[in-house]
């Protein structure tokens, strides 16, 4: 008898990390369709808007429990479009993002919260060399729906706002020329690996 819950016993811890593992799937984001809009307050008059890109990343999304979920996000800076190519290159210059020495931000998340609307993602933010801890009010999970990679695809959708002289942004220009306040909008399309 003692033999036999030994075995049984046995048996239920390995499948426990089994069924840990199941509840758990990674997505990665598509990149087509994929990206971080902001806009910035010029000269107190009016809005400049601009996108960057995103080039990786991945969630590990717990169906169980979703706050043991957890985000890591990859932005290519050098993609920034304003659309205007003038200003753009100015923005990549080392006087601004300096994408020469630092061609990419992440953010990595460090909690996940579940709310009336969504989710509440707590992470730290590395762009322009500095990490500093943001928060993103998120939409989502919408979806799956099947993608034409014959994956199951999500949605999400973010938002929060950043300071650019935090980051060490475009330190030479006040903020009458050159708002400190950054809103992001982030668009996340995400597919189940």
């Amino acid at each position: 008898m003692m033999k036999r819950l030994a075995v049984t016993l046995g048996m239920l811890a390995m499948a426990a990390p089994m069924i840990a593992v199941a509840q758990t799937s990674t997505w990665t984001p598509d990149k087509a369709h994929s990206e971080v809009d902001f806009s910035i307050l010029h000269m107190s008059l009016s809005k400049v808007h601009g996108r960057f890109g995103i080039s990786g990343g991945q969630i590990q999304w717990n169906e169980a429990d979703v706050t043991k979920s957890t985000v890591t996000v990859t932005i290519d800076v050098n993609t920034v479009d304003t659309g205007v190519s003038g200003r753009d290159a100015d923005l990549k210059s080392a006087g601004m993002f300096d994408v020469a020495q630092f061609p990419t931000a992440t953010f990595t998340s460090t909690s996940v919260a579940k709310t009336a609307n969504g989710l509440t993602v707590n992470g730290n933010l590395t762009l322009h060399g500095v990490t500093k801890p943001v928060v993103l009010q998120v939409e989502g999970p919408m979806g799956p729906v099947p993608g034409m990679d014959k994956k199951p695809h999500a949605g999400f959708s973010a938002t929060t706002t950043i300071s650019r002289t935090a980051f060490g942004i475009g330190t030479k220009y006040p903020t009458a020329v050159l708002g400190d306040d950054v809103p992001l909008s982030i668009e996340l399309d995400v597919a189940k690996q």
